[in-house]
């Protein structure tokens, strides 16, 4: 490269300011804050959009506030609506409608503001966004006023595949429910995708996890919407490596315009670090000082994600095979997990004695509870952020899975990483003692996840193949950017000269 094509990346580069919009939900804002790192080490400005309610409430500002810029816009629904995992429907309505509005309003402001000059801290006006997938809207109004928008997917490769190919399942009657049955509707998994591992929606009893909706097809069509929307953003961001998911981002690539796959985002080296959630405290239960005192690879630590929903019966049934299975366990139960768990709780606590701490919460941005020595395997939900932890760490996982893309999750965790046991539509005491301790104890399974974790790290350094798809992402926004850029200064520069022709 010579001295003048730097010259003029560098100042692609110092012009490109990045908006990201997550869906509000943790399991979508704390892999785009990953994102924002990236972006932050690579030079970009970066603007990073909440809504109202989760800064107030949920996420706290970030180490590096001087470069990390945050705003928000209302989500459209009343502070104290719960908006938990029965209420996404409502929340995507509200999000569509109230956000919408605000966010065009805001986008026409950052985007048009006047360009700082050299001594102004300032940021430059927005050049590009990066939106998450989920929200159609968010890409349709930035292409509307002239913001290149881009599409970041926090589910898996598989997933998204998945959801691209619903309107092909449904036709061949395809639906989730829990059967054995091989589908033939989603590409390249033929023959290893059954019914009950496709993507599903909330169950509606939650006694009966597993068990289909009335009627899953209205929402599973939004949901698939969604996913074909991805289409008309200028390139779809996964957070994924080709070696875990190759196969499927070859079947994704030919519907997108470009395709990157940066992930695990939370495993590169970041030198931007963000603090992901805020809790009343710094306190952490006691988790790092009980897990001190454990036996290296002793213990099962228990995580069902932040949507997950039990019955009293279900946790029963986890906490007695827990207990029966004989190994010391972290159980992370929030407190709307479940409904009347206190006796349940305390008749399982009492029965493993100093072997079991039952906490509320435990700090998800610093991952260390998966990096202890003391953690043997993952009993937890399939949430695609949880897989990677575990996969970045090499810890053996069991899956439990509850909706949306976590059953596809666990089929693969399974049946193509055997990285893990997939015990979806069964919440059995001897089931969940059987298989901790196949989990715990197997080594072939600890095997392949270790495997599977020096070749993420791999990927994630200097030269892997998500690196350099992360600096091929960064060239990728610096363009967008300085074409941005050039076409609204010579918008600018022939304002007058229209003005004076009318």
């Amino acid at each position: 490269m010579d001295e003048m094509q730097m010259e003029m990346e560098a100042q692609a580069q110092a012009q490109a300011h990045v908006l990201l919009f997550p869906w509000p939900q943790q399991g979508h804002i704390n892999p785009m804050l990953h994102l924002a790192s990236a972006l932050l080490d690579a030079g970009l400005h970066v603007t990073f959009l909440h809504t109202d309610h989760n800064l107030r409430h949920r996420f706290a500002r970030p180490h590096h506030p001087t470069r990390l810029r945050l705003l928000s816009i209302p989500d459209g629904l009343p502070d104290d609506h719960p908006r938990a995992v029965g209420g996404l429907i409502e929340l995507l309505d509200s999000m569509r409608t109230a956000s919408s509005a605000a966010y065009r309003a805001l986008l026409l402001t950052e985007s048009s503001r006047s360009r700082p000059d050299s001594l102004d801290d300032a940021p430059p006006p927005v050049t590009c966004v990066v939106v998450d997938g989920v929200m159609p809207f968010a890409i349709t109004v930035a292409e509307e006023i002239g913001v290149p928008a881009l599409a970041f997917r926090t589910e898996s490769a598989f997933a998204f595949l998945a959801y691209l190919s619903v309107p092909r399942l449904l036709e061949l009657g395809e639906t989730p429910v829990p059967s054995d049955e091989q589908v033939r509707g989603v590409p390249g998994m033929e023959g290893l995708l059954r019914r009950r591992d496709l993507p599903r929606v909330v169950p509606t009893k939650q006694d009966d996890v597993g068990a289909e909706e009335a009627d899953p097809v209205p929402v599973l069509l939004t949901i698939a919407d969604t996913a074909a929307h991805c289409r008309n953003s200028r390139a779809l961001i996964l957070n994924t490596a080709a070696s875990m998911e190759g196969p499927a981002i070859a079947r994704i690539a030919p519907h997108m315009r470009d395709v990157f796959a940066v992930g695990p985002l939370h495993a590169r080296v970041a030198t931007n670090t963000i603090a992901l959630e805020k809790h009343e405290d710094d306190d952490d239960y006691g988790c790092k000082a009980w897990l001190d005192g454990q036996d290296d690879r002793s213990v099962v630590y228990v995580n069902l994600g932040s949507l997950t929903v039990l019955s009293s019966e279900q946790l029963a049934e986890f906490l007695h095979g827990l207990v029966a299975a004989g190994y010391a366990f972290l159980f992370v139960l929030q407190p709307d997990m479940v409904a009347s768990s206190s006796a349940v709780l305390q008749e399982a606590v009492e029965a493993a004695g100093e072997r079991a701490l039952v906490v509320e919460w435990v700090p998800r941005d610093v991952h260390y509870v998966l990096r202890h020595g003391a953690v043997g395997c993952f009993l937890m939900h399939g949430g695609w952020n949880s897989m990677l932890e575990a996969a970045v760490e090499g810890v053996p996982v069991v899956c439990w899975p509850f909706f949306a893309d976590q059953p596809v999750v666990s089929r693969f965790v399974a049946a193509v990483w055997k990285t893990g046991l997939d015990m979806k539509d069964v919440c059995d005491r001897a089931v969940v003692e059987r298989m901790v301790r196949e989990a715990m104890e197997s080594p072939e399974i600890r095997a392949s996840a270790q495997a599977m974790a020096r070749q993420l790290r791999l990927d994630v350094a200097a030269g892997g193949s998500s690196s350099s798809e992360l600096q091929r992402l960064v060239g990728f926004i610096n363009e967008l950017s300085a074409v941005h850029v050039r076409s609204r200064d010579a918008d600018e520069n022939s304002s007058p000269a229209v003005s004076l022709l009318t």
